[in-house]
């Protein structure tokens, strides 16, 4: 009996003790851990901290992305849909207005000495070409006005990149702008056109800064209103419009279906590659790409507004 009763009392004893020889180990392993961690620099023991926050407490929330038709536009942060008016320049960045004027100025000799350049009687006969109807007659000071301001333009923005909002995307739409003048340069009889033709986008540059810079206040171009300031603010918005779907999405692919063509007859004749058409065709591409991206994006803008606000909603904004 006392026997039986040693035994079951020394039994617990040895599963406690098998017990602690099991837990050493991984207290020892902990410790290692501890110490290996307080040896590493402080940078990665946040990273780490940060892997393990990640598996377990749910994701931060990150900035969302910014649409480039915020630049010019009110735009709902929840809905990215378009708000009547136009964005409010209450942050009196004086480095964005003196630049905005600078541009204003700037692009009125490039867009004058661009129209003289035409044949305009020859330009509305449907049955002439672009090329047919390019004079040339002022393409050295064409030219010359064009790179001084593109080059005076990207200095200023690198110099001073809070002057635009997105000066990454300016940045490289300059650099993309410098690249493809060079065809003209190289061959200003055969490709004058080009360049005239590309560049009858600054007119809707030139209206897109007016937009910004004469309705400081931000209302909506079609509240009905006949004052003078309204008149105004409507014209600009009316010929923008006009412009940005002209140019930007029916004369520009006309444009590249000409540089195809073009390249599609040397091409025949055995010639592949040329700098005038094949590398023109590329950069063209690369432009045809970007203003059917900005139309898309103002487009699905219009469009949400709409599903939300109904349709008087799209008539009083922009």
């Amino acid at each position: 009996m006392d026997i039986r009763m040693s035994t079951s009392m020394n039994r617990p004893m040895r599963q406690v003790r098998h017990k602690q020889n099991e837990e050493k180990p991984q207290q020892n392993l902990t410790d290692k851990t501890t110490k290996q961690q307080q040896r590493q620099p402080s940078s990665l023991r946040q990273n780490a901290t940060t892997l393990r926050r990640s598996s377990s407490a749910p994701p931060r929330m990150g900035r969302r992305r910014r649409l480039l038709v915020e630049d010019h536009y009110r735009v709902d942060a929840e809905t990215k849909s378009l708000l009547p008016g136009l964005p409010i320049n209450d942050d009196e960045n004086d480095a964005r207005d003196l630049h905005d004027f600078f541009n204003l100025i700037a692009l009125v000799p490039v867009v004058v000495l661009n129209i003289i350049n035409w044949d305009w009687d020859v330009l509305i006969d449907s049955n002439k070409t672009l090329k047919q109807a390019w004079t040339g007659q002022y393409f050295p000071l064409f030219f010359a006005t064009t790179v001084g301001y593109f080059v005076a333009d990207l200095i200023w923005v690198i110099q001073i990149p809070t002057c635009v909002k997105s000066p990454a995307v300016i940045v490289q739409h300059h650099v993309a702008t410098l690249i493809y003048l060079l065809i003209p340069y190289m061959h200003p009889q055969d490709t004058g056109w080009l360049m005239g033709s590309c560049l009858i986008v600054e007119i809707n540059t030139w209206l897109l800064i007016a937009r910004r810079v004469f309705n400081k206040q931000g209302f909506g171009p079609w509240v009905i209103d006949l004052s003078l300031f309204s008149i105004r603010v409507k014209l600009i918005s009316i010929f923008f419009y006009v412009t940005w779907f002209s140019i930007r999405c029916f004369l520009y692919p006309v444009i590249w279906r000409l540089l195809w063509s073009l390249w599609y007859d040397e091409y025949k004749e055995g010639v592949i590659f040329n700098t005038k058409y094949a590398f023109a065709l590329g950069l063209h591409s690369i432009f045809c790409c970007l203003n059917f991206k900005w139309t898309f994006d103002l487009f699905m803008s219009k469009l949400r507004a709409w599903k939300i606000g109904g349709h008087a909603k799209v008539e009083k904004g922009l």
